[in-house]
């Protein structure tokens, strides 16, 4: 799972070298006709992935997205019209059944089909009608990382060939950006070591960042044993914020931008609360990094001016700490991350 994690530069590079020329084909595709809506397919990792697309495509875009159902399909066997709706399909292994189910119905009723996997020999590559390849290269790890900001990147490039505001000379910022995070492995090893013992936690994220806050919190589910549950922070100020006691631990994304508002509110709850809070920042954030001791400092500025809110570019670099910290809260706690208990890599569902 290190290895993987540190991977991920290079992973990200020769993925935006190949997908880019994709996304300018498929922007010519679109610009005579853009859909009535996205459906977005996946499971897992890759659903989370379809998360931040969804949030990223809408307010690129302005076109509604929706995460599919896949059950609706195999278990109910609905007839779903997906006329004029373009439909995306994100798996690591690109052997979902039930994901790919849901692209097999789209093609038939003559709806564009976009695919996003890492095996260029897959089912669902040979499925979709455009397929971007996350060019990770092979993941032997069971907890996927690479292959989740190789997703995360091609969703920006699905929203430029939608026509959205994104600027591809900052996507190729990104592989620079997640060195920088990378940068902070023996740092965040030396703060795993006083989670050794965390059996519960909670990670919040609002906006684009919602999507990492679940990514973070299936990634200590699955390599460390944590229960973890994660929220929206308006959606963790109506209810769940009751059960924060005195040191619960609490690992929250907090970027510069539209979000930290709230976020800078919600962490001033939970000092009240004496709760264990960590957050993950950059530099951008001056505010936050006056406010927080316990913080994961990404030493460069993220925060972009353009059309889009300045925090768009920050998750694929945010979500480095957090992958870091995983794999070594799982060290500290003597377990394997690349071979979690009851799980294997590829997952098949109906």
């Amino acid at each position: 799972m290190l290895e993987e994690i540190r991977q991920q530069p290079a992973a990200l590079e020769r993925t935006l070298r190949d997908a880019l020329r994709l996304a300018e084909r498929l922007k010519k595709r679109l610009a005579g006709h853009r859909p009535r809506l996205i459906l977005l397919s996946a499971r897992g990792t890759s659903d989370n992935a379809a998360l931040f697309g969804r949030y990223l495509l809408e307010i690129a875009t302005g076109i509604p997205v929706s995460l599919a159902a896949p059950s609706v399909y195999t278990l109910y066997g609905a007839s779903v019209r997906l006329d004029d709706v373009l439909v995306v399909a994100i798996s690591q292994s690109g052997e979902s059944t039930d994901t790919n189910l849901v692209l097999e119905r789209a093609r038939e009723q003559g709806s564009l089909s976009i695919g996003i996997t890492n095996e260029a020999g897959s089912a669902l590559a040979n499925l979709a009608e455009y397929t971007f390849l996350v060019k990770a290269g092979r993941e032997r790890s069971v907890a996927a990382t690479k292959t989740y900001t190789g997703q995360l990147l091609c969703m920006y490039l699905l929203a430029y060939a939608l026509g959205g505001p994104v600027n591809p000379e900052d996507l190729r910022r990104l592989p620079e950006w997640t060195e920088k995070a990378l940068a902070l492995e023996e740092e965040i090893a030396e703060r795993a070591e006083r989670y050794r013992f965390m059996d519960h936690a909670v990670v919040v994220g609002r906006g684009l960042a919602y999507a990492n806050a679940f990514e973070f919190a299936l990634k200590l589910m699955e390599t460390c044993y944590v229960v973890a549950e994660r929220f929206s922070s308006a959606d963790f100020l109506h209810g769940p914020i009751a059960m924060v006691e005195r040191s619960f631990p609490m690992f929250l994304f907090t970027p510069s931008g539209v979000t930290w508002p709230a976020m800078r509110e919600m962490l001033g709850k939970l000092d009240q609360l004496k709760a264990d809070s960590l957050v993950i920042t950059d530099q951008s954030n001056r505010e936050a990094l006056e406010l927080r001791r316990q913080a994961i400092v990404i030493p460069a500025r993220l925060a972009r001016k353009s059309a889009l809110p300045e925090e768009v570019y920050t998750q694929i670099p945010y979500i480095v700490p957090a992958q870091l910290f995983a794999a070594c809260l799982a060290a500290e706690k003597g377990l394997d991350p690349d071979q979690p208990r009851t799980l294997t890599k590829v997952t098949r569902t109906l």
